[in-house]
């Protein structure tokens, strides 16, 4: 389990395509500290696991399914990722529970700059236009963040300037794509209510 609290920004320093799937290689000092192989490291806002471990260095694979339901299939040698290792039993929970298992996909419609902070613009796939209530929490790219508006096929998050500046929300800009993970108690919820059938996935 995750919180969104991003621990940095990690870089993409190798990829290797393996036909059905993929591997990468990403450099993180923070989170590589102690990894160990089987160890599971957010990139993005996917757990992924760790196959290789070495300095600051790590490598995943990320099969099919991943590719398809999130952004990674379009991270390329250089890019930067936001990195999280799972949190620790008695840990604080700085954001909100977050499961590493990405929901779908976006896209940065538009960035609104004020003095202190930015708006940023996130497009919605219908089918989980449900779960996004005005300030409930949402995942994007991995960081815990609290919805401003939720429109029907949108939501709206303000991102303060520690947020701009260490996570790759900070560089993102409109036709970017990014991973999403609505709550998870949301889907709880919505699976209790209709008695455990037709619901969810």
């Amino acid at each position: 389990m995750f919180t969104g609290i991003v621990e940095e920004l990690g870089e993409v320093t190798a990829v290797e395509n393996l036909g059905d799937s993929s591997r990468f290689r990403l450099r993180g000092p923070v989170v590589t500290e102690g990894a160990r192989h089987g160890d599971s490291i957010a990139v993005n806002g996917v757990c992924l696991t760790v196959v290789e471990h070495e300095g600051d260095e790590f490598t995943a694979d990320v099969m099919a399914e991943t590719l398809k339901r999130s952004s990674l299939g379009a991270l390329t040698l250089g890019s930067r990722v936001n990195l999280e290792r799972p949190t620790a039993v008695g840990a604080r929970l700085g954001g909100h529970i977050v499961q590493g298992h990405v929901d779908g996909t976006g896209e940065i419609l538009a960035r609104t700059p004020s003095e202190n902070w930015e708006i940023v613009k996130v497009s919605l796939p219908a089918d989980l236009s449900r779960y996004v209530v005005e300030k409930g929490s949402i995942t994007v790219d991995g960081i815990s963040l609290t919805v401003v508006e939720a429109g029907p096929d949108y939501f709206t998050v303000s991102l303060i300037p520690t947020t701009l500046a260490l996570t790759t929300l900070g560089v993102k800009q409109p036709g970017d794509p990014v991973n999403l993970e609505v709550d998870v108690i949301a889907k709880y919820v919505e699976r209790l209510l209709a008695g455990g059938q037709g619901a969810g996935r």
